[in-house]
């Protein structure tokens, strides 16, 4: 198993072919289901929201930040230093303009400041890659990060609820296992570690036939009060 640069960076070593690959085997589903969230989501914070990307891959998903909020401030963590380095190039070429606005940050989320919060967290095709132990984890961090009335954009597969939807999922783990050494061998518990923070979902879209969600959690005891 190849050794990563950083823990979690094993991303890496799929760099070069990772967007082509998504979209070979999902077609657009992935990216429709992250527009879906940033639609959902994004609208309902600051006018200039302070907005953290986590393990945003190659770079594409900052420009959706940036379309829906386009004063927004935004860290881009991602523990791939190869990611972060095609993300910093994606930035210069299509949105060269928001360069001011964007912090790109190497590192996990032990890279952020414990006095960081931010009115969005945005974390896509990230949380099912974490065996359970880990996940809860990053999700204790992250969730610390969001600023109280903040919200989490969520994209990433759902449960299973198909024959080729548990096929696919096993067939995906193998390889990333392999690849990247990433720690998940089936998917984890990701809307139990959420509720766990006092966040409850609202879906935003369902795509690929189901096996891949779109939602944006927030906080429960926030909503109550607002009723």
């Amino acid at each position: 198993m190849p050794v990563s640069l950083l823990p979690d960076s094993g991303f890496d070593y799929v760099a070069a072919f990772y967007d082509p690959l998504a979209r070979l085997v999902y077609g657009r589903a992935l990216q429709r289901a992250q527009q879906a969230a940033l639609v959902a989501g994004l609208p309902l914070v600051a006018s200039a929201p302070r907005v953290l990307v986590v393990g945003g891959g190659s770079g594409w998903v900052l420009g959706e930040v940036l379309r829906r909020a386009p004063k927004a401030r935004i860290v881009y963590l991602e523990a791939s230093p190869r990611m972060l380095a095609r993300s910093r190039v994606w930035l210069a070429r299509h949105w060269p303009q928001a360069a001011d606005q964007v912090e790109f940050r190497l590192g996990t989320e032990a890279a952020l400041a414990p006095a960081e919060q931010f009115d969005a967290v945005v974390a896509f095709f990230l949380l099912d890659l974490f065996e359970p132990a880990r996940l809860r984890q990053l999700v204790a961090r992250l969730g610390a990060a969001r600023a109280p009335d903040g919200v989490w954009l969520l994209a990433d597969f759902g449960p299973p609820r198909r024959w080729w939807h548990r096929l696919l999922l096993r067939l995906m783990y193998g390889f990333f296992g392999l690849t990247t050494g990433i720690s998940a061998r089936q998917r984890p518990p990701i809307e139990a570690e959420l509720a766990r923070l006092g966040l409850r979902a609202a879906p935003a879209g369902q795509f690929f036939g189901g096996m891949v969600e779109a939602s944006v959690w927030r906080d429960v005891a926030a909503e109550q009060a607002a009723i």
